[in-house]
């Protein structure tokens, strides 16, 4: 008989619950935003007659508004919790992709990307492991770890979906449908699921505090040198978001198995992250030496 609180094991529950949740939206907002153009990119050209180039750039352009709109974002998750976020997400996106259904223009597809960038940047993987650490603390850890394994699935789901709903519907059909699951489905998860965020820890003081003290220039660089790192990988992973399925079509395959050999690509990515959190724990056990102080500025 078991002896574990009965408050611990509807405590697990509902992380459970709030994990598998975020994961599913997780995979709608990537497979409908990040991912879209991968399948759609094409038929938007050929129907438009706008370059491919410029179909694609709207993706750029939804990164950037992104971007920009992060640290405001994070400023209103730190102070309200997730749910709010999520849920305004949810919201662009919706609209987003209606948007781009009804674009005739292209004035009208370069605003509705810009929504969706908006949208991203607050309901990507940033702003769910943002939310998940403000719901759950110093607890968060493994729900984040989890949710990333979730979220890898995203192009593996929804580039066939895309695939299948682009030959029934069309591709405004695609945007229509995806848009009304953000509306009708993600929309009231984000509002009834999403947790309240936790009362701030001292850590948390203690963090605050340091970060209105400047930093010092070894960190400066170091951070700089991450940012390149981060926006170096990230520019790769969007090529290859976005054109992975060109370059197999390229190769003689068609749509179908072009997007069957693509989704190969989310497992490949669960897995790296699985072998990741095996070398992490196995790093651990072991006891990692500690890094040697190179300077008094690091802490």
């Amino acid at each position: 008989m078991s002896t574990r609180p009965a408050s611990c094991t509807a405590t697990g529950s509902a992380r459970r619950i709030v994990i598998a949740a975020l994961g599913v939206t997780q995979i709608l907002a990537w497979g409908s935003s990040y991912y879209l153009l991968a399948v759609l990119g094409a038929p938007i050209a050929a129907d438009t007659g706008w370059p491919l180039s410029i179909v694609v750039g709207g993706l750029s352009l939804g990164l950037l508004a992104g971007g920009l709109a992060s640290p405001a974002i994070g400023r209103t998750i730190d102070a309200k919790g997730g749910r709010p976020v999520l849920a305004v997400s949810s919201l662009l996106l919706g609209l987003g992709l209606i948007l781009v259904g009804n674009a005739r223009h292209l004035a009208i597809y370069v605003t509705a990307w810009l929504v969706l960038g908006v949208g991203m940047g607050s309901g990507l993987y940033d702003a769910a492991f943002a939310t998940l650490g403000r719901a759950f603390g110093g607890e968060a850890r493994s729900a984040i770890v989890s949710l990333t394994l979730w979220g890898g699935f995203a192009s593996t789901v929804c580039w066939p979906l895309t695939a299948w709903l682009l030959d029934a519907y069309g591709w405004r059909g695609v945007c229509f449908v995806y848009g009304a699951v953000q509306l009708g489905f993600s929309l009231p998860v984000h509002l009834l699921l999403m947790p309240r965020p936790q009362p701030r820890s001292n850590s948390a003081k203690v963090l605050e505090i340091r970060s209105a003290n400047p930093p010092a220039p070894a960190q400066r660089h170091a951070f700089a040198l991450f940012s390149v790192l981060v926006t170096l990988g990230g520019g790769i992973a969007s090529i290859m978001s976005v054109h992975l399925l060109t370059f197999l079509q390229m190769r003689g395959l068609d749509l179908a198995a072009a997007v069957a050999l693509g989704a190969l690509f989310g497992p490949a990515q669960v897995a790296a992250r699985i072998v990741e959190m095996t070398l992490g724990r196995a790093t651990i056990r072991s006891g990692p030496l500690r890094p040697r102080r190179v300077s008094s500025a690091w802490p």
